[in-house]
């Protein structure tokens, strides 16, 4: 893929991005405005800035009845910004926990799990690498970026193409395959080849706590490696906005792995990532060196 095709797919996934963020209060009212079945709860964001948790029991012209654990009330619709409906399951001593808004990433590798047809994200890494990625469906995900080093021009900038399919999506369990493209620039008159890996990978366990394995042969054109290497991680949710996550690898004649350790932060639709990257045995610096991303999602 040149620069030419690449880039306005970065164009598109920047203007998804601003048209999600302009959804009306209208069609949030219309989509939500419903009495929930038991198994849901409701949250209701008012134009004050207030929430309320509960749920619908009665639809009147203008109005509704909202029940909560300290009885009902009505509520003029007027004053409603946001009605959202959630499982039950996810209230955990009245508060509610979100899902994880980064559930398809660990650090640089991707976990088995994908986003949902029409879901997407617009992350940066080490600030020089940002990417967007989108659900074609929900199981197919594309993504890509382009490095911005700020010292040298567009036409010697990387660009980096990231497909994904997922082949079984259970509850609890993932199986996905995809690729990670590279087209570095070119030196002088010679254009370097396309590199990248070519992976399949694994996920076990809920959204709160889960262990990804996964496998990725390293390409050079059409030239692949003999051996492949391995990825080894997990996420563990131990807060309503925050998570342990690391990410290790291990590659084809290399004796040290790299590891890594580190703290997600995270709201409903942002989540940062503040971690070490290290070696073992040898070489071993502490406490490592420190590694950064934010993931906005859409």
């Amino acid at each position: 893929m040149n620069r030419k095709t690449f880039i306005p797919i970065l164009v598109l996934g920047l203007v998804i991005i601003s048209l999600s963020t302009g959804r009306s209060y209208a069609q949030v009212e219309k989509d939500n405005l419903r009495i929930p079945d038991p198994s849901h709860v409701q949250i209701l964001t008012m134009r004050d800035g207030s929430t309320l948790i509960g749920r619908i029991v009665k639809i009147e012209e203008g109005e509704i009845q909202f029940e909560t654990e300290l009885g009902k009330m009505k509520i003029p619709l007027v004053k409603i910004k946001e009605i959202k409906e959630i499982p039950a399951s996810l209230m955990k001593d009245g508060k509610y926990w979100f899902p994880n808004p980064n559930a398809t990433r660990l650090y640089f590798a991707p976990t088995a799990r994908m986003l949902k047809q029409s879901k997407g994200y617009f992350a940066d890494y080490y600030l020089f690498f940002p990417m967007v990625a989108y659900g074609i469906t929900n199981n197919i995900t594309i993504g890509g970026g382009v490095s911005l080093f700020p010292w040298i021009g567009i036409d010697n900038q990387i660009l980096y193409f990231t497909p994904k399919v997922g082949l079984i999506l259970e509850s609890n369990f993932a199986l996905s395959t995809g690729a990670l493209v590279i087209k570095l620039p070119s030196i002088g008159d010679e254009d370097l080849p396309f590199v990248g890996i070519l992976y399949g990978v694994g996920t076990y366990g809920s959204l709160d706590g889960s262990i990804t394995v996964g496998l990725g042969y390293g390409f050079v054109d059409t030239d692949f490696a003999d051996k492949p290497m391995v990825v080894l991680g997990g996420e563990r949710r131990f807060s309503r906005r925050s998570a342990f996550v690391t990410e290790n690898w291990i590659f084809p004649g290399v004796d040290q792995p790299l590891i890594s350790y580190g703290i997600r932060f995270f709201g409903e639709k942002l989540s940062v990532d503040l971690a070490l990257f290290n070696t073992i045995p040898e070489g071993f610096l502490f406490p490592g060196i420190p590694y950064i991303d934010f993931v906005f999602n859409f």
